[in-house]
């Protein structure tokens, strides 16, 4: 297993300044913690975890430079937002209580007087077929072709009950990209049609169109059944410059009739890799009942670092566990920047 450190984070206008001038032509102010009244050094780090948070999200600060902040407070704003003031509160003393103030509310600065909005992502969906549609994500700030840095196309996983995940929020390690410049594009398909290889074409498809429309650089992810799909999307070459996999899966969990032949379809997938210019990112965690067996899947997947432009395996990090532990926030922490850095081929955070 790979050991897993806890770095501090690199502020994100260092990062951003790292990147150059294709990373925002001019940086949204909801991403620099230096406008950010009030807080000191300590709180722009925590201002800069905050901005790795899925929505909905609000950020208060106190006149005295205590700050607090929530995320996802039963997927409500205003449950959200009051949590955020209450851990201000808390922190700023009984004397300063009353000055915490919301200064980010999901993609928006608000702070009276330092108000930003970006404009939205397209309402619409940007092309689809039977079964599937590629949308613009409004919960992540938007570029377009022209100006972003690059395109992160997520998809996502397919329930064995047969739940609709359409809609569902990209994983928290996607803002990392976000933040840095790439659009984020959702690969919704119904679940009525959503067979393996229905999503594998679906995939190809719209990473096809992804590159027809001008991006810089693609990216293709996903979690469970998308992270599958992603990995047999390697067998075209130059669709995808990097290919993120969480917790790949198609086979459903310990037990079902398909999970008997979960390796063998693995190895079909890496044997037929021809991209051999798309760096492969994958990540596996502990008391997965997804995964047959780690160390085979390890041994499987580490061949395609000769089949590849390079792999970060990501193998049972220590304190992140089941097929969801992508959704963890210790994985967001230490993984999201290291992640967009494997794919833009720095190694600083990896």
């Amino acid at each position: 297993m790979l050991k897993t450190v806890v770095r501090r984070l690199v502020p994100l206008v260092t990062v951003l300044m790292a990147l150059g001038p294709h990373a925002w032509a001019d940086m949204p102010a909801l991403l620099d913690a230096r406008r950010v009244p009030h807080l000191g050094p300590e709180g722009r780090a925590d201002y800069d975890r905050f901005l790795l948070q899925p929505t909905p999200r609000a950020f208060a600060v106190s006149a005295n430079g205590a700050w607090g902040w929530a995320a996802a407070i039963e997927d409500d704003i205003k449950a959200t937002e009051a949590r955020a003031l209450e851990n201000c509160a808390r922190w700023a003393g009984a004397e300063q209580a009353a000055t915490c103030q919301v200064y980010a509310r999901d993609l928006d600065v608000v702070w009276p007087g330092l108000q930003a909005r970006l404009p939205p992502a397209p309402a619409e969906a940007l092309t689809g077929g039977t079964g599937w549609s590629l949308v613009p994500d409004n919960r992540f700030l938007w570029q377009g072709p022209a100006q972003a840095r690059g395109v992160y196309l997520w998809a996502h996983g397919r329930s064995p009950g047969g739940a609709d995940s359409r809609g569902s929020q990209p994983q928290p390690h996607v803002r990392a990209f976000n933040n840095a410049g790439y659009d984020v594009i959702r690969l919704d398909r119904d679940p009525q049609t959503d067979e393996t290889e229905a999503g594998a074409s679906w995939m190809r498809q719209a990473l096809t169109e992804l590159r027809r429309r001008g991006y810089a650089r693609v990216v293709a992810g996903g979690q469970s059944r998308g992270a599958w799909n992603a990995l047999q999307a390697l067998s075209e070459p130059g669709l995808a410059d990097t290919v993120i996999a969480i917790a790949p899966a198609a086979h459903g969990p310990r037990g079902s009739p398909a999970h008997a032949w979960a390796l063998d379809d693995l190895r079909r997938i890496v044997v037929s890799a021809r991209s051999s210019g798309t760096r492969v990112a994958v990540a596996n965690f502990a008391g997965d009942e997804f995964d047959p067996d780690p160390d085979q899947r390890a041994a499987i997947l580490g061949v395609l670092a000769a089949r590849s432009a390079g792999l970060a395996y990501i193998d049972r990090p220590a304190g992140i566990t089941g097929h969801g532990g992508g959704n963890d926030w210790r994985f967001t922490l230490r993984y999201g920047p290291c992640l967009l850095d494997f794919a833009e081929g720095r190694a600083r955070s990896c």
